[in-house]
């Protein structure tokens, strides 16, 4: 595979982009490439700048169910943008998608558009502790929230990635009231709350965690957080910003069946702009400013190109059947990839649309099973298959996606490709 333009962009970008990147992640340091630059994307195909194709699933991390470039949210921006890129002032286009939201997910009375997951999750915290009036937040392993310096403590994500579960610049004191504990441990939960539960805010985490790799919960741990949340009087916040309008319309919580007091989307709502929400029962809601003393605000929250993308993107969801095709097309590349991986030192965790390879011996059900994955094997494995022209997810703490967009051609291949890396391993 020639790679000189991508190499050649990358020294150009370095000089000016810490890294040559804006995102860490996207580096491929810890699989030992050097950043791929795109030219176009289009259904579930990228094409790099030396014209190479590949089949992605990464799909921007989680964005593009429906693929790269559907028409319909291709024209749905166009028309926006014709109008405006962005006032500053409300639109109706605003208020349609919110009620979009609340209908797909109806724990989401009310709704405030932000510009990206991370915020979202930021303000649905600092509303979580002023309307509860108490300091501490809990969260758990490998669950990544965003990059506030609250919420780094822990973490998944590219955070992990890079060798520390924190960052450099972030005060202790910030992180003092954030409280880490293991992911799918409710003895862990109950000695917590038991001993402090009075001064928790609310508990935060991905109902299904996509930034450790796909880790699911285990039966009756959502349940059970629903149940100590609200026995003493702490908000359950979802983070949905990956498994929100992905793994149902309704999210997480609608396979589930668990309902949380706030949540936050992103990725898919914003149609592949930079678009977020976070949202829950409208006696919260409504402490925000204006309306309450708890304070967010942002320039592009509400812009219109991306409401406009976001709600096309939410329309082609209600279709007939979008989800049953999709989740039966994504079941049968998962059992015949388990087929491949069976007998090997790999675990296939997946739900809906989402999977992961852990390259290890054993069940991955918390982020201390995930980080003791063979982070090299897996890396060899990345070489092998963007080799051969697939884009899988550049990290084994992060999830792959399918879209309706990847074609029978392009999985067989997808699968072909991987049945010929694991033979003789």
């Amino acid at each position: 595979m020639e790679r000189k333009q991508s190499e050649i962009a990358w020294q150009q970008a370095v000089e000016v982009i810490p890294g040559g990147v804006n995102s860490p992640v996207r580096a491929l340091q810890s699989v030992r490439e050097t950043p791929l630059f795109i030219e176009k994307a289009q259904g579930a195909e990228l094409t790099d700048i030396d014209g190479n194709r590949f089949i992605d699933f990464c799909l921007s991390w989680g964005v593009f169910i429906a693929g790269h470039g559907h028409e319909s949210v291709k024209a749905a921006a166009r028309q926006a943008i014709d109008k405006g890129t962005s006032y500053g002032i409300p639109c109706e286009t605003e208020t349609r998608l919110a009620e979009k939201v609340r209908c797909f997910i109806p724990s989401m009375e009310q709704v405030r558009f932000v510009s990206s997951g991370t915020e979202a999750v930021m303000s649905a915290v600092r509303l979580a502790r002023g309307y509860t009036g108490r300091d501490l937040l809990v969260k758990f392993e490998g669950c990544y929230h965003g990059h506030a310096d609250h919420l780094l403590v822990n973490a998944g994500s590219g955070v992990a990635s890079i060798g520390g579960a924190s960052s450099a610049g972030v005060p202790g004191g910030f992180v003092k009231y954030t409280i880490t504990l293991p992911y799918n441990d409710p003895a862990a939960v109950e000695t917590f709350f038991r001993n402090h539960g009075e001064a928790v805010a609310a508990v935060i985490l991905e109902p299904v965690a996509c930034n450790m790799g796909v880790v699911l919960p285990e039966e009756g741990f959502l349940a059970f957080l629903r149940e100590i949340t609200r026995h003493y009087g702490a908000l359950l916040v979802f983070d949905e910003v990956i498994t929100g309008f992905r793994l149902s319309r309704g999210g997480a919580q609608q396979v589930y069946g668990i309902t949380p007091d706030l949540t936050t989307v992103g990725k898919i709502v914003g149609g592949g702009f930079p678009a977020a929400a976070f949202g829950g029962r409208r006696e919260i809601m409504q402490h925000l400013a204006p309306l309450g003393n708890v304070y967010q605000a942002g320039t592009l929250s509400g812009n219109p190109v991306a409401m406009q993308a976001g709600l096309a993107t939410l329309h082609l969801l209600e279709e007939a059947g979008f989800y049953r095709e999709l989740d039966q097309k994504s079941s049968e590349f998962f059992i015949l990839l388990e087929e491949i991986v069976s007998g090997k030192r790999v675990r296939l965790n997946h739900t809906g649309s989402v999977f992961t390879l852990f390259f290890s011996g054993k069940e991955v059900r918390n982020f201390a099973d995930a980080t003791q994955s063979d982070r090299e094997a897996f890396a060899d494995f990345f070489r092998y298959t963007f080799r051969h022209g697939i884009y899988l997810s550049p990290s084994q703490l992060e999830g792959n996606f399918l879209s309706s967009a990847h074609t029978p051609e392009q999985l067989d291949y997808t699968l072909e490709v991987m049945k010929r890396y694991f033979k003789n391993r």
